[in-house]
């Protein structure tokens, strides 16, 4: 298209030229009048001018053209990623102004190009090898390796969350930056001082780093290195003039010992960074045998879960609560099971924090509300109307479509939700999201009861306690557990009821193991009991029966 431009604008050049020869010759010969002679005679310089002019004009033309397939050949090559090659001087002495905005754009091409990689390979806050880079750098190293050791850190901050929480994201970013210096310089000390290559260090996610420190003489090396860690994330940092102290958590890999790939070391430093933080946090802990076959015991417990959610292998069982002003059952709580193919009835102690883990704690609780529905209809069909609790973990409630299907359930099973009662951690009451405060209201408002659990194992603050959409407060066993020998534990209690009766709330015992504890919780104000000294757990025919009947218990019969 270029080239035809070119040649047509020569050819207009040459014909307007010979144009105005033929006009300014005839005009020189005519001596005031125009014939075909003085016409025939002023053509010929004419057409002589506009030869010279297109001879002219083809040779620029050619030249242009020439430099012009030079320049696109150049940015042929750019396209495929040549972009520090030089720009032919031809082209610039032809046609200046496009080696100029072609030498700009290789320029901008290439800065753009370095800042995209930096982006895709490394960590912004902390200009660490980020998860991707770190993978694929550990990965070559490891590759490379035969039997060499090496080990893999795996490091969690102890208290970043509350930096976050307390001074906001931007201190957060400046103090993960002080933390990525410390750890290079530690990581190239200890290597510098053991004759090693250096460690790959890199951020993860969040508040999670990790080291590989390739090939490890002696296993003592990686137990310097995490302790080189520690010491200097113990010491406190300098964030915007405030003195911020957080810790760390390590869990140690070594290879071969714990795996050969970065997929095996990744997993096993990690478990047993969880290992160090239950141990206290600000420790390190290596993997070992036992991490190995509890996360075997894991992955089979994940498995099991699953086909126990396909093979409907859960039930619930309901423990009936009292009231200790006139002994009348006011509401049951129905409690999960899992009815073990292999090892028989779990309780939900040994499988719920897995399920939570793994998110399959939102079917399971799917699966609960759903039943819990049909147990009231079905009550409701036998004349037993009677309230029934769930308790909703934290993964549950965080789930955006939980309250739309908790009443969807509800409105299929035809229950009404007078008849329901949630009951949240003290907890998740305290960190829940306002939508989740003004969904609870929302079923609140639909008739539904909403109580605090374990309250007193927590850290509660009695101001959003008040703003919250509660009507019961299930003070935890380990506040009633010695009522009845310690008269400081009574106090205790009462002044616990106290303030939850200040609340506008209703208070009640869970745990109850002995009459006597309910009869103390009676004297000191308290409104409801639950426990074994009331009555134990029951599958649904027992505790429909057990409703009905007339022996239920010394602490019914002195209530009443």
């Amino acid at each position: 298209m270029q080239a035809k431009s070119l040649k047509g604008r020569a050819i207009t050049f040459a014909l307007c030229a010979g144009a105005v020869v033929f006009f300014l010759a005839a005009l020189a010969t005519s001596h005031g009048s125009l014939t075909l002679d003085n016409l025939g005679r002023a053509l010929i310089p004419a057409v002589v001018c506009a030869a010279f002019s297109w001879a002219a004009a083809e040779r620029a033309i050619g030249t242009t053209a020439a430099a012009l397939d030079r320049a696109i050949a150049r940015l042929a090559t750019a396209a495929e990623g040549d972009l520090d090659s030089a720009i032919d001087p031809s082209i610039a002495a032809v046609v200046p102004n496009l080696a100029d905005a072609m030498g700009q754009l290789f320029s901008q091409l290439s800065a753009n190009l370095d800042s995209v990689h930096r982006l895709a390979m490394f960590d912004p806050v902390t200009a660490l090898p980020n998860r991707t880079h770190f993978r694929r750098a550990a990965e070559r190293h490891l590759e490379q390796m035969d039997r060499e050791a090496a080990a893999l850190l795996f490091i969690d901050l102890d208290r970043f969350k509350a930096v976050n929480d307390t001074m906001g994201h931007a201190a957060g970013d400046i103090l993960l930056g002080m933390v990525a210096n410390r750890l290079r310089t530690v990581a190239d000390n200890v290597a510098a001082a053991e004759g090693a290559p250096p460690p790959l260090v890199g951020r993860l996610a969040g508040d999670e780093f990790t080291i590989l420190f390739p090939y490890l003489e002696h296993q003592r090396d990686a137990d310097v290195l995490a302790q080189a860690v520690l010491t200097t994330l113990a010491e406190p940092f300098d964030v915007a003039g405030t003195e911020v102290q957080v810790g760390a958590s390590i869990g140690i890999a070594l290879r071969p010992d714990h795996g050969l790939t970065l997929h095996d070391l990744m997993r096993s430093a990690d478990a047993a960074m969880y290992r160090a933080k239950d141990g206290g946090r600000g420790r390190a802990e290596h993997f070992s045998d036992a991490l190995a076959a509890e996360l075997a015991d894991r992955a089979q417990l994940e498995l099991e879960l699953r086909a126990a959610i396909e093979r409907d292998e859960f039930a619930l069982v309901f423990q009936p609560q009292m009231s200790l002003r006139d002994g009348r059952i006011v509401a049951a709580e129905a409690l999960l099971r899992w009815q073990h193919p292999a090892h028989g009835l779990k309780l939900p102690a040994s499988f719920i924090r897995r399920a939570e883990e793994t998110g399959l704690i939102v079917e399971i609780g799917d699966w609960v509300t759903a039943e819990v529905a049909r147990t009231i209809r079905r009550w409701a069909a036998v004349g037993l109307e009677q309230r029934l609790a769930i308790n909703i973990s934290e993964r549950q409630i965080d789930h955006a479509q939980f309250f739309r299907r908790l009443r969807a359930a509800m409105v299929a099973a035809d229950a009404p939700a007078r008849l329901l009662e949630l009951e949240i951690t003290e907890t998740l009451a305290m960190r829940c999201s306002d939508d989740v405060i003004a969904a609870m209201a929302a079923l609140r408002a639909d008739g539904a009861t909403i109580t605090i659990d374990d309250y007193g194992t927590g850290h509660s603050s009695v101001s959003r306690l008040r703003r919250l959409p509660i009507d019961r407060i299930k003070l935890d066993a380990s506040l009633i557990a010695a009522i009845g020998e310690d008269s400081e534990a009574r106090q205790i209690a009462q002044s616990v009821i106290g303030l939850i009766h200040g609340l506008g709330c209703e208070a009640v015992a869970e745990g109850i193991e002995r009459d006597e504890q309910a009869l103390l919780l009676r004297v000191i104000g308290c409104d409801v009991v639950q426990g074994y000294a009331v009555a134990e757990p029951m599958a649904e025919d027992m505790f429909i029966a057990w409703s009905r009947g007339g022996d239920q218990g010394e602490v019914q019969a002195q209530a009443g």
